[in-house]
């Protein structure tokens, strides 16, 4: 909930400029103004910026369909230099699962505009410049392409979309990668649907409408609607930056998801209003609660998982791998499943990862296990915003209680071990839903684990400038499962070795051993023999050696001043490098580098080097430790010194001069 409370401080204590009288813009009916537009503020020296960017969501009625709702667009831009050309591409997608949801593109028109002497020049879009691609089975996406795009050029889209998936209307996002001057939203709802919004980012989105009108429909329908304008001008753009779940989760937008309807002569009917409600539907669900409900496969399976196991622990482990290993994710996150019988699945032997998990739930509420699905947003879906919203949802696990103390569990991942899940799933926070009783609460999803990785460099410099010896490292929690995860992506262990050496100059495998790839239980490790080139550098008859190799933090990730958005590395984390080097006796010290300590306040983090000699032998040991997952933006700076102290420092040579 942190990330929540960050984004309704931010909400609360920034605000833009907005104007209460809605602008008309017309498609082709380009200014001198639209020409000198330039971009703002802490941007100026942006590549190009967008002008305006207007849209409008409402809705028509037809017997056949009922409501549906319209979704236009029209924006503006103009290209400064050639690093906003991409600008010219642009992509519209829609959604088209089935013949009852689907949406249709009404209308499309582009061109561009530039000015040559004293004359406006128009290229509109070609023929040639429009495709389309099947994205998914789900969605098609229709891409176009401007031509005579140059610096000072104008470019301009507009297009309409007609949807029949009302549970959800067009979001809209007021900031993108360039500044924009005007972003208005307009939204005229029908008086019989109600929906909820959502909003997101740190600046606030000024309403400057909210008023009932008149609508009629085609068909002869008339009713009230809810008109709401929404509008924000001179909106700053906003960077992608590192150690974030998405930036969509503070880029300033807008979303609506269905609350209820209230038609005529018709009881009000909730549909996401309330947690109670929406728990409800999940259980009543044929891929979802009901999907959990049918046993007859687990009955059958059971027997021959657990056997005569009495121990709950161990039954819930038996039952774990039993998943895991029999049911191969296919790298697609659902929340609900693709079938209606969990022995479809059983059968198929692969599914996504509901699939996978709500049959997991189904053989453990079986084995009278206290389990519950935990819905989850991923990192990549976003945050969830935390009041009732289904739709924010894209993903759920298993939430196990044994003993009073809660385990979730995902078995997406064979080298998942109880209690692991996998990184898109750590977005700090996940719904436990009790179908039976019909509510559910919030529970945490950070990991009592972190990433931690150890390597051992034990290496003899000889006459010729090579270090040759061993390289032992160690894996633990998310660093061995990143390990095997890029382990086993590849098609065979020289194929790793290839990747291995692919950003490590100088490095020869003279011999490779890898231990408990398959025992999660043991520590994973590699044993290599090692001849390392192009390392060691002679300057002036001095050999300078960096004895933390390729293992060094090279950059400083966090460049910026200021950062509005916490810090986010997903679990804690811990790194440490011991290396040592034995000289040859023709050389002795010149300069070693010095040792410190570096710590943030109250043990967030920390940085320690050091480096000890004895006879022919340098010992050198760094170590770097995160201690938390999340970092606020106050925090920001801390973290950043930090990173800088450890490239800096990380960076430092051992001189060593020929003996005279």
């Amino acid at each position: 909930m942190k990330r929540f409370i960050y984004l309704l401080m931010g909400l609360f204590c920034l605000s833009l400029s907005a104007q209460a009288q809605k602008k008309e813009f017309k498609f082709g009916k380009i200014t001198a103004e639209d020409f000198s537009a330039k971009p703002f503020g802490q941007d100026s020296a942006a590549s190009g910026v967008k002008i305006f960017d207007v849209g409008d969501c409402y809705f028509e009625y037809n017997d056949n369909n009922g409501f549906v709702y319209v979704f236009e667009r029209h924006v503006r831009y103009k290209v400064i230099n050639k690093n906003s050309y991409d600008l010219a591409d642009f992509e519209i997608s829609l959604y088209k699962g089935n013949v009852n949801y689907k949406e249709d593109l009404l209308r499309m028109e582009a061109a561009t505009y530039n000015m040559e002497g004293d004359k406006m020049v128009t290229t509109k879009l070609g023929k040639d410049s429009k495709f389309t691609e099947e994205f998914d089975k789900n969605y098609q996406i229709k891409k176009y392409t401007l031509g005579n795009v140059k610096e000072g050029s104008i470019i301009e889209y507009k297009y309409a979309i007609r949807s029949n998936y009302t549970f959800n209307l067009r979001g809209w996002s007021f900031q993108s990668d360039i500044p924009t001057l005007y972003s208005e939203y307009n939204v005229k709802i029908p008086e019989y649907l109600i929906y909820k919004p959502s909003f997101m980012g740190y600046y606030r989105i000024n309403q400057t409408k909210d008023e009932m009108i008149n609508a009629h429909y085609v068909s002869g329908v008339t009713s009230t609607a809810k008109y709401s304008q929404y509008v924000m001008e001179k909106v700053p753009a906003i960077k992608k930056e590192p150690f974030i779940t998405t930036m969509d989760d503070y880029i300033t937008s807008i979303e609506f998801e269905l609350m209820g309807t209230r038609y005529p002569n018709d009881i009000y009917r909730d549909y996401t209003g309330t947690w109670p409600k929406i728990i409800k539907g999940l259980a009543e669900h044929e891929n979802f609660g009901l999907f959990v409900k049918k046993n007859s496969a687990a009955k059958q399976l059971l027997p021959t998982v657990i056997k005569s196991e009495k121990d709950s622990l161990k039954i819930v482990e038996l039952i774990f791998n039993h998943v895991k290993n029999n049911i191969k994710w296919n790298e697609n996150y659902r929340m609900y499943s693709s079938e209606t019988n969990p022995k479809n699945i059983l059968d198929k032997k692969s599914g996504s990862s509901a699939d996978i998990n709500l049959v997991l739930i189904s053989l453990l509420k079986e084995a009278k296990i206290d389990v519950h699905p935990l819905l989850i947003s991923t990192r990549e879906n976003g945050q969830h915003p935390g009041h009732p919203q289904i739709t924010k949802f894209n993903n759920v696990l298993a939430h196990v209680t044994i003993g009073g103390k809660d385990m979730i569990l995902d078995a997406t991942n064979k080298d998942h071990f109880l209690g692991m899940v996998s990184y898109q799933n750590l977005n700090h926070q996940g719904f436990s839903v009790d179908l039976q009783t019909q509510t559910g609460r919030w529970i945490a999803t950070e990991p009592n684990f972190g990433d931690e990785k150890t390597y051992n460099y034990a290496l003899v410099l000889d006459d010729e400038k090579k270090l040759k010896g061993t390289m032992l490292q160690y894996y633990k929690g998310y660093g061995a499962l990143s390990f095997r995860n890029r382990y086993r992506a590849k098609a065979s262990e020289s194929e790793f070795l290839k990747s291995l050496k692919t950003d490590k100059q100088g490095l020869e495998i003279d011999n490779y051993k890898i231990n408990n790839l398959d025992n999660l239980n043991e520590m994973l490790s590699e044993e290599i023999k090692v001849t390392i080139e192009d390392n060691v550098e002679e300057i002036g008859g001095n050999l300078y050696v960096n004895p933390l190799l390729y293992e060094r933090t090279k950059d400083n990730f966090f460049k910026l001043e200021n950062r509005q958005f916490p810090v986010d590395f997903a679990f804690p984390t811990k790194e440490s490098i011991r290396s040592t080097i034995t000289f040859p006796d023709s050389y002795e010290i010149e300069k070693l580098p010095k040792g410190g300590v570096y710590k943030l306040p109250d043990n967030k983090g920390s940085f320690t080097i050091s480096y000890v000699t004895q006879d022919k032998t340098v010992l050198v040991r760094s170590v770097i430790e995160i201690n938390k997952a999340l970092f606020s933006p106050e925090e920001y700076f801390d973290i950043k010194e930090l990173f800088k102290v450890i490239v800096e420092r990380q960076a430092e040579q051992i001189v060593f001069k020929k003996k005279s």
